[in-house]
């Protein structure tokens, strides 16, 4: 039931996270100023609940350090990954940071006990081509190696040293009392830098307000509490695998609400990316490759 459980959560963490990038086109705010509010509404909700029912937990000194660390490399990625979108393409972005099931596998294999199986490597290639396909082949003959494309990449990396991190923290603090020290420290971090760039915190209209305000109490608070509390009982590779399904669904969202087309080639890819996922959750080993040698 456990098992099922954190599936059911991390498929509805999953959708909550797929409206994001909806939102993000309508750019009714600048791109740092969204990031700021999407962890620092989250955090206001969040902190007065645990506080008040005393559900807060402070956790050891080594692990408050690690939590804190994990917030600020969650804000980073956030503030690099809008800087990537806004000195490239959306595309060539997201390609580039969509690549941290492998750096997580990487991780994984070197850090973390559970070793990433041979399942997950066929997952992770199959997923990625379906990715490809879904973005389209002809990006890869656009890619600029400049600021932009290392940013991306950074992105991705720092994506998959906050699941792994996270990964570590919470086999030792509940999900909640995680959750709030990420978000504050995340909002402190992010609102610093805001506050360098003299971006603006207020003047927004009504509509950017209520944007703003979706993108923290859904995209982020309600989706990483349900995606961490799938992280907590679930390998650390197969739910970062699983979060590439967000491109699927953000695609369908962009169709309903954006009028973007959708073409066969979009859903060929996103077939694919769903096979490379679904594979990752087989039990039954696909290849073993110590047999090949």
């Amino acid at each position: 039931m456990n098992a099922f459980n954190s599936k059911l959560a991390l498929a509805l963490g999953i959708l909550c996270i797929s409206i994001f990038p909806i939102l993000v086109k309508l750019q009714l705010t600048s791109s740092l100023i969204s990031a700021f509010y999407r962890m620092f509404i989250a955090a206001v909700l969040l902190l007065p609940y645990v506080l008040f029912t005393k559900k807060f937990q402070l956790p050891k000194t080594k692990i408050l350090f690690l939590a804190i660390v994990c917030g600020i490399v969650f804000a980073i990625d956030i503030a690099i990954w809008n800087i990537a979108i806004q000195k490239s393409s959306a595309t060539q972005a997201t390609l580039l940071a969509n690549l941290s099931p492998v750096w997580v596998g990487m991780g994984s294999f070197f850090l973390l006990k559970n070793k990433p199986s041979a399942n997950f490597w066929i997952g992770t290639t199959v997923a990625l081509l379906g990715m490809i396909t879904l973005v389209g082949f002809e990006i890869f003959t656009q890619l600029n190696f400049d600021l932009a494309f290392i940013l991306a990449v950074l992105s991705g990396i720092l994506y998959a040293a906050y699941l792994l991190i996270s990964k570590t923290i919470l086999s030792q603090v509940d999900v909640l009392s995680f959750m709030s020290i990420v978000l504050l420290s995340s909002s402190l971090f992010l609102g610093l830098v805001c506050g360098i760039t003299a971006e603006n915190f207020t003047g927004f209209s009504n509509t950017a307000w209520l944007v703003l305000f979706v993108q923290g109490a859904i995209c982020q608070l309600t989706a990483w509490l349900l995606i961490s509390y799938a992280m907590q009982n679930m390998r650390a590779t197969r739910v970062t695998l699983s979060l590439l399904g967000q491109a699927v669904l953000a695609t369908i969202f962009a169709w309903l609400f954006l009028d973007e087309k959708i073409t066969f080639q979009m859903i060929l890819g996103g077939l694919i990316l769903l096979l490379g996922i679904r594979i990752t959750f087989y039990n039954k080993v696909i290849m073993d490759f110590k047999s090949l040698k």
